[in-house]
């Protein structure tokens, strides 16, 4: 079973670069922003292309195994050992849009074990853009290959050694929404001048394998929706695998049914995050954005 989890892995990380290729001619193609609804600050409508590559990978990848389908069609109850493939569009459709390479394609596999609960045990993030894809699946460790002139180069990844905010490179996400984005920039503006940078590049999938791969020593993010768990899902097995930490800023497991305030870490750079997470989590709520 584990030899077969790291070859199915190999094979959806194939797939998801064929639909790289197909989204970096779209990216790179003239269009109409305003046809994006630029002006409701939410640039995945009306971007066609994420419907049509979800599609375009979940009908490849059921040549290799469909499982018992897609995490979207899931039951409320699974039995041990059922699998659903967890398949996003364009994770980053902002930077998509605008031209920048920051951006992924991502895929995950979700099992059920014996008390009901599902977790992403397979994650492929692709950054076409970048020439980058991050592979991990349970038990086998994450690896990171970059594709050179002379060739794919792959690599075992592992998250930074950096024991403190002091010194440290910190990233953070935040939604289009002004209510939600508030949280995070409340957290900016609580560590700011202890971090050497903080970086807001995004999308959540790049951010998490940055965190694994020891290119940021932490990434967080507050609301992180249901739309959200085909990136933050593949991220994660790709950060576990490679030994970082992930977790609700009040330090529980992620909910894969329910939105979620996400912190990754190296693991010892988290003692000096997570109060700083907590102030903002004490302060009275605001109700979000409709």
């Amino acid at each position: 079973m584990t030899q077969g989890l790291r070859d199915l892995a190999m094979q959806a990380a194939a797939i998801a670069q064929d639909a790289g290729e197909h989204a970096l001619t779209d990216q790179v193609t003239p269009k109409d922003l305003s046809s994006l609804y630029s002006l409701t600050r939410d640039y995945s409508r009306g971007l066609t292309l994420d419907t049509q590559l979800a599609q375009f990978i979940y009908n490849r990848l059921t040549y290799i195994d469909a499982f018992q389908g897609k995490w979207s069609d899931r039951p409320e109850h699974g039995a041990p050992g059922d699998r659903y493939w967890c398949i996003g569009g364009i994770d980053g459709v902002i930077n998509y849009t605008r031209n920048m390479a920051e951006w992924a394609i991502t895929i995950s596999l979700f099992e059920f074990n014996e008390h009901d609960v599902a977790q992403p045990i397979l994650g492929v993030v692709h950054a076409p853009a970048l020439n980058l894809t991050y592979i991990a699946a349970r038990g086998e460790g994450a690896i990171r290959i970059r594709r050179t002139p002379l060739g794919d180069k792959r690599e075992k990844i592992m998250p930074s050694t950096t024991p403190h905010l002091e010194g440290s490179v910190v990233s953070f996400g935040m939604s289009f929404k002004s209510n939600e984005s508030k949280y995070a920039l409340d957290v900016v503006s609580d560590i700011a001048g202890k971090p050497a940078d903080i970086k807001r590049i995004g999308p959540v999938s790049l951010d998490l394998c940055k965190v694994a791969d020891g290119t940021y020593d932490a990434y967080f993010e507050p609301f992180l929706h249901q739309w959200d768990v085909p990136a933050v899902s593949a991220g994660a097995v790709v950060l576990w695998e490679a030994q970082g930490l992930l977790s609700t800023w009040s330090g529980d497991l992620v909910h894969w049914r329910s939105e979620n305030n996400v912190v990754a870490s190296n693991g010892l750079i988290i003692d000096d995050l997570r109060p700083c997470l907590m102030r903002e989590l004490e302060q009275e709520p605001s109700t979000p954005d409709a």
